[in-house]
């Protein structure tokens, strides 16, 4: 989810898409957010580590 958050931040940015760019901002925060739960040691969905 952060890769792809990453990609469309750069496609977007590179493109001129500012809606590719906002969802690869919102891809790039759930993702960083859900890593941080998984590596603390909350469960994320049912898992005990996020990827």
């Amino acid at each position: 989810m952060i890769v792809l958050g990453v990609i469309l931040l750069v496609i977007g940015l590179l493109a001129g898409i500012s809606v590719l760019w906002t969802i690869g901002v919102v891809l790039l925060v759930v993702g960083a957010a859900l890593w941080l739960l998984g590596t603390i040691g909350h469960a994320v969905g049912g898992r005990r580590h996020y990827w």
